[in-house]
């Protein structure tokens, strides 16, 4: 099962996705709104998906930590959702994908959940090479990640698109996985407008 249509929308970062079931979602950066769908969606994630998202299991995401997960800084924060096709606050959040610009300016750190229910669609896909635009729009140096080593679904999904694993000793079982965007020096911290393609 995959998505077999995307249409870009006016706004930018903004995209209808169809999956091969009829389903309907849209992708969209996340809004401050998101912060209590967030929260029910956490509660049905097992505890495997939040161990393999977080490195470690959380009992639950307080208020106060999906205030801070959906109220970005727009000059180093990034994050989209895809979502129920509804008004933020109202639609169920079924992913979510965010970069965070280091205190160098010069690499992001990225972090992906896709619930369960719609694994394996290629969403993982979609929000990475997202990310990944942005991260080149914003003329980073580098995106990388940290991801356990038994979450193979990610590891894999990162090799296919570029991403090289590097050794991190004082985290027995975790991995980071970097993708080169331009070469050390060639990065900036400030970047133009961002636009969707």
């Amino acid at each position: 099962m995959s998505i077999v249509s995307r249409q870009h929308l006016s706004q930018p970062w903004h995209e209808r996705l169809v999956l091969d079931d009829g389903r309907e979602l849209v992708l969209r950066p996340i809004d401050p709104a998101d912060a209590e769908p967030l929260r029910a969606a956490f509660s049905l994630l097992s505890r495997e998906e939040i161990r393999q998202r977080f490195l470690h299991v959380l009992k639950e995401l307080t208020p106060e930590h999906a205030r801070r997960l959906t109220t970005l800084d727009p000059r180093r924060e990034f994050a989209l959702v895809i979502a129920e096709p509804l008004p933020p606050g109202q639609a169920l959040v079924v992913a979510v994908a965010r970069a965070a610009i280091d205190d160098d300016g010069r690499h992001a750190e990225f972090a992906i959940l896709v619930g369960r229910a719609l694994a394996g669609r290629g969403l993982g896909r979609l929000l990475m090479k997202r990310l990944i635009r942005w991260a080149r729009l914003k003329r980073l140096e580098s995106l990388y990640g940290d991801v356990l080593e038994d979450n193979t679904a990610m590891l894999t999904l990162a090799r296919t698109l570029g991403f090289r694993r590097e050794p991190l000793p004082p985290a027995p079982g975790v991995t980071r996985v970097r993708l080169v965007l331009a070469e050390p020096g060639h990065g900036s911290r400030r970047s133009g407008r961002m636009t969707a393609a």
